[in-house]
């Protein structure tokens, strides 16, 4: 499902309006209608209900002009607040505001803070609110009277709707800039913004509608579409197309370089969910000392005795066995547990300057390579990077609030830097590849904030790959599957308590649910709401 920011919807509009003749003021009417039948379906207000619609002098105001219009027809009692001089309403907005005084419907004009004084008390008396006041454009801080009046909204508690994007939200990073609306439901118009589905805006929006106002597909597609939300569709294919004659050494062999002492776990989970990815064989490099663990633990896998250091990990002694290792190999995986042992880390970096094969790399991987960035180099398109914020600090050199406050940017300079895909890990994980792509992750929650999820995420990430995926759908897959099962055992057992190995016990019975087009779940998918077409 694919993503806009705010420019790239201006674009769109503009194309619509100017280049092929369709009137602004249609696209407002229809974008006003289809806002109208999502409040009557939301809320499901009685006939008396009181609306107090508050507009800004731009085209959101225009918006909400033609909802109090339908509202009124429905045989609500509507209000409308202009929240400026009515002698600066123009265009579209003018027009409709024009249709709305013809009809004889309560128009109040609120310039001032000083006049907000007179109705702020309607708020407390009405039984809903429409958010008509500031649009997607919204790029500077939000104060003053605007700001008092976005506080009185939230102060009331009443019902809210958000006209394209609550007042205050940066559609593009889903910052605060300053206040914003917090709103139960938010009707977008044309496609979903970016800051609408990433943290923190994705707290203000409420449930988020799509309302398809009539943008033509080719006008929007004559407009570059770089991000996306993932959806099963853009990989389900991959994992429900299968020969018959298939057999284990036709669905890849992937290679785990994991473990350390103290951190078997991390090697084991790794390999179960490449297994549990589809991978035909896995191999697990381990350091010698571990190998009769890793073989009590591991049943389906193989498992390679390699030298060690006096700690415990691998040893730069492995260098030539693990490259002989990685001959007839589809995929490697590396990180995991292998800790920050000086002699482990120079390894890494051998391994990861001179791989050919589809890679992921993650955990004490990525703390290897991050001084050392230029080996993506010549590798960068074959090797995908899991970092969570605080590993992604140490990749780029910033603090991991830093990297948590500018999430999307920090990813697509990084991936347009060094040519790579990413997987930004975190609520919202956001994967980026070298085509300049990005997918915005919509599942998982807090249940995957434990020790051992991260190893299963690489797993299924380097099973997919062992398989001979494309680096982008293996990645997408990975992050969507990881996250829906985290999802499902949420559901089923609270938020709290759930194992990392507990997601590979539901991960067949949900990927054969997604490849017979069924949700596994009892709620909707958190994309459902973006196939209205109104």
């Amino acid at each position: 499902m694919r993503l806009v920011k705010a420019a790239e919807m201006q674009e769109m509009d503009r194309l619509t309006i100017q280049e092929l003749g369709i009137p602004g003021m249609v696209l407002m009417e229809n974008a006003g209608r289809g806002a109208t039948r999502f409040f009557l379906e939301h809320f499901d207000p009685s006939e008396d209900s009181h609306v107090v619609i508050l507009c800004g002098r731009g085209n959101n105001g225009g918006d909400g002009y033609v909802i109090a219009r339908y509202l009124h027809e429905a045989g609500l009692q509507v209000t409308i607040l202009v929240l400026a001089p009515l002698e600066k309403i123009s265009g579209d907005a003018l027009a409709n505001l024009n249709i709305a005084r013809g009809m004889d419907l309560e128009i109040v004009e609120v310039p001032t803070r000083e006049a907000w004084q007179g109705y702020a008390a309607m708020l407390n008396e009405c039984d809903f609110i429409i958010d008509g006041i500031l649009g997607t454009g919204l790029s500077s801080e939000v104060t003053g009277f605007y700001g008092q009046v976005i506080d009185g909204i939230n102060a009331v508690g009443r019902p809210v709707m958000a006209i394209d994007i609550p007042s205050g939200l940066n559609a593009d990073t889903g910052e605060v800039m300053g206040v914003a609306v917090v709103a139960d439901l938010t009707v977008t118009f044309g496609f979903p913004k970016l800051g609408q589905v990433i943290f923190p805006g994705l707290e203000y929006v409420g449930r988020l509608v799509r309302i398809d106002i009539g943008i033509p597909d080719h006008m929007a597609g004559a407009v570059r579409a770089r991000y996306r939300m993932t959806v099963p569709d853009d990989f389900v294919d991959l994992l429900r197309y299968e020969k018959q004659d298939v057999h284990k050494g036709t669905r890849g062999h992937l290679l785990i370089l994991a473990g350390s002492s103290g951190k078997t776990g991390a090697a084991t989970l790794t390999a179960l969910a490449a297994i549990r990815a589809g991978a035909g064989l896995v191999t697990v490099g381990i350091p010698r000392s571990l190998n009769t663990i890793l073989e009590c633990k591991l049943t389906e896998a193989m498992t390679v005795p390699l030298p060690e250091t006096p700690q415990g990990s691998l040893s730069l002694e492995a260098e030539d066995e693990i490259f002989n290792l990685m001959d007839g190999k589809t995929a490697l995986a590396i990180g995991p547990g292998l800790s920050t042992n000086e002699e482990t880390t120079a390894l890494v970096r051998k391994i990861v300057g001179s791989n050919r094969l589809p890679a992921v790399i993650d955990a004490d991987g990525l703390n290897a390579i991050a001084p050392e960035l230029e080996l993506l180099e010549d590798t960068g398109e074959k090797t995908v990077l899991t970092p969570h914020p605080g590993e992604m600090g140490r990749l780029t050199g910033m603090k991991g609030s830093e990297v948590q406050a500018k999430r999307v940017d920090t990813a697509a300079r990084f991936v347009d830097a060094h040519g790579c895909h990413l997987v930004l890990k975190g609520a919202r994980t956001l994967i980026g590849g070298p085509n300049g792509d990005m997918f915005v992750n919509p599942t998982g929650n807090p249940v995957l904030a434990g020790g051992g999820t991260g190893d299963v995420l690489t797993g299924l990430i380097g099973g997919f790959l062992a398989r001979g995926w494309p680096m982008t759908q293996a990645s997408v897959a990975g992050v969507y599957l990881h996250g829906l099962a985290g999802d499902l055992l949420a559901e089923e057992g609270g938020p709290t308590g759930i194992l990392a190995g507990e997601l590979l016990e539901v991960l067949p019975e949900l990927i054969s649910d997604l490849c017979r087009e069924e949700w596994p779940m009892a709620s909707l998918p958190p994309h459902a709401d973006f196939y209205h077409f109104l």
